[in-house]
């Protein structure tokens, strides 16, 4: 199974949380998870404000960050480039669904993505994603 897991799900692998369980659950199945670009920028911004917050220690984030690399090099991550088309796809996405579902770019550009890598499934927490990608035919969490 190649999966498409946007950020929010990355980070609840890795980051203890309300999603932390249902994203260990379904990593059992061993599926291929993409990791573009978008992930990785997200996923730094992600362990940043929650320094920022003083919800964590940088030298937690450190060790986090680590272990994600660590997972990366294993080849637990697919990773991949941004898919050529992907703009373009998420422009389309924000014109269709966009007055419907109040979609935001970022929201757009996961679901562009996945369709364009041609992933299975969508992996997300995030209930704007979710839609939008049902809304393109996806199965997701």
């Amino acid at each position: 199974m190649i999966v498409y897991a946007d950020s929010s799900f990355v980070v609840s692998i890795y980051v203890a949380g309300q999603h932390s369980p249902a994203a260990d659950a379904l990593l059992r199945a061993r599926p291929q998870i993409y990791l573009t670009p978008l992930i990785l920028a997200e996923w730094a911004h992600a362990l940043a404000g929650q320094v920022f917050r003083g919800q964590m220690p940088a030298s937690d984030a450190q060790r986090i960050t680590l272990a994600f690399e660590g997972d990366i090099k294993s080849g637990l991550w697919l990773a991949c480039d941004m898919p050529e088309r992907a703009f373009e796809r998420c422009a389309e996405l924000g014109r269709r669904h966009g007055p419907k579902l109040g979609i935001r770019t970022l929201d757009s550009l996961h679901v562009a993505c996945a369709l364009e890598l041609k992933a299975e499934r969508f992996w997300t927490f995030d209930e704007r994603q979710a839609k939008l990608a049902k809304a393109e035919g996806m199965k997701t969490v």
